[in-house]
């Protein structure tokens, strides 16, 4: 188990509910394609999972020396990257807002994924990333 992974985890949510709980009415999805829409929750979730959770076999684990320290600093340095787009295009509604808020979060799981050469998690973000920012930025253009 990652417990690194599970704070990060832990972290990026918590915008997320906040924004769940000041907006009832939710986030109205118009992009509507049903094969990305799945491919893009299915990565979203294979890349939660696999953030926290490492199957040695398909976990090679940091493949060059500071490996594990480059993983603590960019998926720290991500994390509050994305912490800070939500803080600063809270009230707004663009396509800025969309590109930082999915290309951020995409990038932290890729690189999560490279630097300990977790198989599962490389192939989750790769399937997530761009779906979710082809549904984020295509939203963001219909509103």
């Amino acid at each position: 188990m990652n417990f690194f992974g599970l704070a990060v985890i832990a972290t990026i949510m918590v915008p997320n509910f906040i924004f769940a709980a000041t907006h009832r009415d939710g986030f109205e999805n118009l992009y509507k394609n049903r094969i990305v829409e799945f491919l893009e929750q299915a990565g979203r979730f294979g890349c939660f999972a696999f953030m926290i959770l490492n199957i040695p076999v398909l976990c090679r684990g940091f493949w060059f020396d500071g490996a594990k320290t480059a993983y603590f600093a960019a998926s720290s340095a991500l994390t509050v990257a994305y912490l800070c787009g939500w803080i600063v295009f809270w009230k707004e509604n663009s396509l800025r807002k969309s590109i930082v808020l999915s290309v951020v979060p995409s990038l932290l799981f890729l690189e999560s994924g490279f630097f300990a050469l977790n198989i599962p998690l490389i192939v989750c973000a790769v399937i997530f990333a761009p779906c979710h920012i082809l549904i984020s930025c295509k939203n963001a253009k219909m509103r």
